[in-house]
């Protein structure tokens, strides 16, 4: 029986998405569903509420929870990742209160400012540690990447994990959906392309019938922008630089300079931006998860209806060799010419059979490709850091971060990270 691993199984609600999706699929039927998690409360969660839907739905796949991550990867085909390393507390509120003390805000900081770092920084052991287990027991696996931060993680894997590796996220299937509802246009029969990279992917094209949809999409967005609403910093970037963005307005507000700066604080609330999200959220998952708990683990009635998350497609589209469309996060051999090669991109994939294929994209317009590589300059100096164990290359990367760098000193900002260092304590390596 094949198999595919779950590594991070705890993740009780996106397990049920994704390995529901799985149990949903014809092609997938005679695979092990094999889940492992560090917190063996939640692991075994997951395992009844898949349980549950296995009954309902009457899948064949047989679902078993390890203990021993070696063992779960053993002989796996597919081995699907959505770990997070450190939790809420007390990783994400250091994240958030340190830089904090320094007047630097933030909404996310999940994935790339002085958050995403520090969380690459404490993830990138983790996931090499998952590449020797896999090189050792499952070499030939494909690897779907769904933690956060999505480029630095995938390119780490690919590069110094050796290990075939994608990296999925469901901002560029929402994408389009999305803004053609909040502009109340009609999304059939739209033609649509998307590149970039992770959170700051493009749309490059919105077509229909052969016409152009950009005009259309920025005259409703200026309409938009005359009245708050949820995503006035994405429609601003549109506006200024002429594309519109696949991540959410609360993740770009911090990923550019522009509009968390603490002498415009006037900007906070002209582009509605959500100070804090992240804790928040947390906060409120953590405050529900008894009553969710109650409706997803012990509810023998429990059913799952497909997701649009990729991974159960990719999953078929392979196994049954019928193709199958993705955006996916890759390395950039050749793909957007105007980024770095060093990067990780986000450009449309084709898959089947013979696995993940890319897809050419070519040059950016420029002012785009010099937005992502204000971003992917921290990204692989953080990857510096991680690999050689350098200090110095956390400040560089924090240093150049677009946001950090536009709020703090230099001195302050190796001051910051110094705090960060110490605060986060036995959660990451010594750096020398």
């Amino acid at each position: 029986m094949s198999k595919i691993t779950f590594i991070g199984a705890g993740s009780t609600v996106f397990a049920k998405n994704i390995l529901g999706d799985v149990m949903m699929t014809p092609a997938l039927q005679d695979f092990e569903i094999a889940l492992f998690d560090i917190d063996e409360t939640r692991l075994r969660d997951s395992e009844q509420m898949l349980l549950n839907i296995k009954r309902n739905s009457g899948s064949t796949c047989n679902i078993k929870s390890y203990t021993d991550r070696k063992e779960a990867l053993r002989g796996a085909k597919y081995v699907i990742n959505a770990i997070q390393v450190g939790g809420y507390d007390p990783c994400t509120i250091t994240d958030f209160e340190i830089p904090k003390k320094y007047g630097l805000r933030q909404t996310i900081a999940d994935t790339v400012g002085i958050g995403g770092i520090f969380r690459n920084l404490r993830t990138i052991p983790v996931m090499l540690d998952f590449a020797r287990d896999i090189n050792e027991v499952c070499p030939d696996a494909l690897f779907l990447n769904y933690t956060n931060p999505m480029a630095v993680l995938t390119n780490v894997m690919n590069t110094h994990g050796g290990v075939n590796t994608v990296g999925l996220c469901h901002s560029v299937q929402v994408c389009v959906p999305d803004l053609f509802n909040h502009l109340g246009m009609d999304v059939e029969g739209v033609k649509w392309k998307i590149a970039g990279i992770n959170h700051m992917a493009w749309l490059l094209e919105a077509t229909k019938n052969g016409v152009d949809l950009y005009p259309e999409i920025k005259r409703r967005a200026a309409e938009k922008q005359k009245e708050k609403h949820h995503d006035m910093v994405r429609y601003e970037m549109m506006l200024k630089f002429g594309y519109y963005i696949t991540e959410s307005s609360e993740h770009n507000a911090e990923y550019h300079p522009y509009f968390i700066k603490r002498n415009y604080p006037e900007l906070i609330d002209r582009f509605n931006i959500p100070l804090d999200e992240y804790p928040r959220r947390c906060v409120n998952q953590i405050n529900r998860w008894a009553s969710m708990r109650e409706s997803l683990v012990n509810d023998a009635n429990l059913e799952h209806c497909r997701s649009h998350e990729y991974a159960s497609y990719m999953l078929e589209a392979i196994e049954t060799d019928v193709p199958f469309k993705i955006g996916g996060n890759v390395m950039n051999t050749g793909l957007i010419t105007n980024l770095p090669k060093e990067a990780c991109v986000e450009v449309p994939c084709l898959v089947d059979r013979s696995g993940i294929t890319p897809t050419y994209v070519g040059d950016l317009p420029p002012q785009l490709a010099a937005l992502n590589r204000t971003n992917i300059n921290t990204q692989l100096l953080t990857i510096e850091a991680a690999i050689t164990g350098k200090r110095d290359h956390i400040y560089h990367a924090a240093m150049l971060d677009p946001h950090t760098s536009a709020e703090l000193s230099m001195d302050d900002i190796v001051a910051m990270c110094d705090d960060l260092i110490e605060a986060h304590g036995s959660w990451l390596p010594s750096y020398k």
